[in-house]
């Protein structure tokens, strides 16, 4: 038997990269997968996906920014699949490299709403669904940009910090309710938002050079942390956040 036959996970921005990898990891496992995202064609090839993994898949089109919409995402999940058990919140938006002069006030906005609320928000809805049976485990999608610094993404720097603390505050308040919270904090990773930051043979040296294994992530790797800390091999685990960084953070 599967160790989450039975179960039911949700992973928001589960379109492509982490998320996808995440998806389909949950579904190889034996859970049956909620998919959230913006891109519905996106989703629909996860939840192919997930399929061929040999488990059930849900495309749910959702924007975590959008209080209304996160409920419905988690109503439909639950009325589809009947319980939820697991959550990896990794929906989030990048900030492009800018001067303190050129950050504009939307900038904030857009890298808030979407890593901090929309972490907030899920957590707000999936907690209740987790409580009627008996406990679950959440993943947070925070960045090791969560611990150490980066030049010129202030905002996002501090916004994945910011995941952090929801993630330790509520680990805190649900720890005696079978609810484990804990935060994945990736490096660069194979993925299109790295891709959004230039491309190349200069740019991928460079990027290698960063991490001292000599390369950047696969979604894979981050997908095993999140398989990891779902299971119960991780069950003394909570309000940690594991980074997966090819050894980025400790030079």
């Amino acid at each position: 038997m599967k160790q989450f036959e039975g179960k039911v996970a949700i992973v928001t921005g589960g379109t492509s990269g982490i998320g996808r990898a995440a998806a389909v990891a949950y579904a190889r496992e034996g859970a049956k997968v909620a998919v959230t995202g913006r891109r519905e064609e996106k989703g629909l090839e996860t939840v192919e996906l997930i399929k061929e993994a040999g488990s059930e898949g849900l495309f749910i089109q959702t924007d975590v920014r959008v209080e209304e919409q996160v409920k419905v995402m988690i109503e439909k999940t639950v009325s589809t699949f009947g319980r939820l058990d697991f959550a990896f919140n990794n929906a989030g938006v990048e900030q492009g490299v800018t001067k303190l002069e050129d950050m504009l006030e939307k900038y904030y906005y857009k890298v808030f709403d979407t890593n901090v609320k929309g972490v907030w928000l899920s957590m707000k809805y999936q907690i209740p669904e987790m409580l009627k049976v008996g406990g679950g485990s959440i993943v947070n999608c925070s960045s090791v940009t969560g611990t150490v610094a980066m030049k010129r993404i202030p905002l996002y720097v501090a916004s994945k910090h910011a995941v952090i603390g929801l993630t330790k505050g509520f680990a805190v308040d649900y720890a005696r309710k079978n609810i484990r919270v804990n935060a994945v904090a990736p490096a660069a990773i194979e993925t299109d938002m790295i891709g959004r930051l230039g491309t190349g043979e200069e740019v991928t040296k460079y990027l290698n050079s960063l991490h001292p294994v000599g390369r950047i992530g696969k979604p894979e790797e981050v997908a095993d942390a999140v398989i990891w800390l779902s299971s119960e091999k991780s069950s003394f685990v909570t309000g940690q956040t594991i980074l997966v960084d090819g050894g980025y953070s400790i030079q």
